[in-house]
């Protein structure tokens, strides 16, 4: 048997086995879990092919962070409606990604190679797309149950930022806890996927574990920069456009 057919193999049981234990438990998700691995099929795949003509000629590298960029900042901005959201969405991720993944180039941590600096950006792109979403939700419902407070604010003279400060504040802690907890159990609880895919690949445990610090920690200061801007961004927009109507 060869590898693809093991491979086949191996996601048609798993999807078999998630729509099976969803369909049980009524979770009604067996369309959803069919469709989305067949997008992930076809997306890995395609993606293995743009990246092996990346790596090739490395002036198109940053045509491929811009493209993860749009996809990102605009699957988030999907995500909160209905604000206008993607030129914020679009901020943070940038600002998140971009600034971690400068300071390990800076510092010297990752040589500035096409090889190391792409894949790690693009993982601080798609950590700091999380954590936009995740911000930007956790703010929308924070703000729709406590708008009485940030009216109040408003009555009191507050300005559009201060009024939603707390609110702000709140989502953007509560969005970190899933980067915190990662952080605080790796090696514990989990074999994060950068480890795990470091030592198939046939490098030491010592140098899997450097790259792995690298990104968690990446990821833990992208995170932090995306949801931050991400409840600013936003906050001022719930100020204009609230989310129940006056009376």
């Amino acid at each position: 048997m060869s590898d693809g057919v093991r491979l086949a193999l191996a996601l048609g049981v798993l999807v078999l086995l998630a729509a099976v234990v969803g369909r049980a438990a009524g979770l009604r998700q067996e369309r959803d879990v069919v469709v989305v691995v067949a997008r992930a099929v076809v997306q890995v795949g395609l993606v293995g092919l743009v990246l092996g003509l990346v790596l090739r000629t490395p002036v198109l590298a940053p045509a491929y962070l811009l493209l993860a960029l749009g996809a990102a900042s605009w699957t988030s901005a999907r995500r909160l409606r209905p604000l206008r959201a993607w030129p914020v969405t679009v901020l943070a991720i940038a600002a998140g990604a971009g600034t971690a993944s400068a300071v390990v180039v800076a510092t010297g941590a990752l040589p500035l190679h096409v090889l190391q600096v792409l894949p790690f950006t693009a993982q601080l792109i798609g950590g700091s797309m999380t954590a936009t979403t995740l911000a930007g939700r956790r703010l929308l419902d924070e703000a729709d149950s406590g708008w009485d407070v940030v009216e109040g604010w408003i009555a009191l003279g507050a300005l559009p930022h201060q009024a939603v400060a707390e609110v702000g504040r709140l989502a953007a802690a509560r969005a970190l806890v899933p980067a915190l907890d990662q952080t605080r159990t790796v090696g514990l609880v989990t074999l994060p996927g950068a480890f795990v895919g470091l030592l198939l690949g046939g490098a030491s445990p010592l140098q899997a574990a450097r790259v792995q610090l690298l990104v968690l920690v990446g990821l833990l200061a992208a995170e932090t920069i995306a949801a931050v801007l991400t409840t600013r961004g936003l906050g001022r927009r719930l100020v204009t456009r609230p989310l129940r109507p006056a009376g």
